[in-house]
């Protein structure tokens, strides 16, 4: 079967017919209102009842164990004093006291808002 050659004129009044089908309306861009902004409620009660429904985090539960503690503590003691306290659980990792001593490196490069204080070597209080 012969295959029809397309020359460069078809190929342009294809293009230009397609182009013709879309249609050129414009959507009007959405404007905010004032009634729109001060009609939000803050949700400070709903995220305070949250907070208590919800698990605490590792980084937390070694802060507050370290608050209790008042004394510098390792990471693999904190880890053993969450669990004791019921802070907080491994979910099945192998190394969770290298996760938190990561953790909380990258929590004292903030500088002054940092909430760790390195104690000793392999040691830390809370700042």
């Amino acid at each position: 079967m012969p295959t029809k050659k397309t020359t460069a004129a078809t190929k342009t009044t294809a293009t230009k017919n397609a182009s013709a089908k879309k249609p050129a309306t414009k959507k009007p861009a959405a404007t905010k209102t004032a009634k729109a902004t001060l009609a939000k409620k803050p949700a400070a009660t709903k995220s305070a009842a949250k907070k208590a429904d919800k698990k605490m985090s590792q980084i937390d539960a070694a802060l507050t164990v370290l608050k209790k503690s008042r004394k510098p503590l390792s990471c693999k003691e904190m880890v053993e004093a969450m669990a004791k306290a019921k802070l907080w659980t491994s979910p099945g990792g192998k190394t969770p006291d290298a996760t938190l001593y990561a953790a909380i490196l990258r929590d004292m490069r903030k500088g002054k808002d940092a909430r760790f204080k390195k104690a000793a070597p392999g040691r830390f209080t809370n700042a």
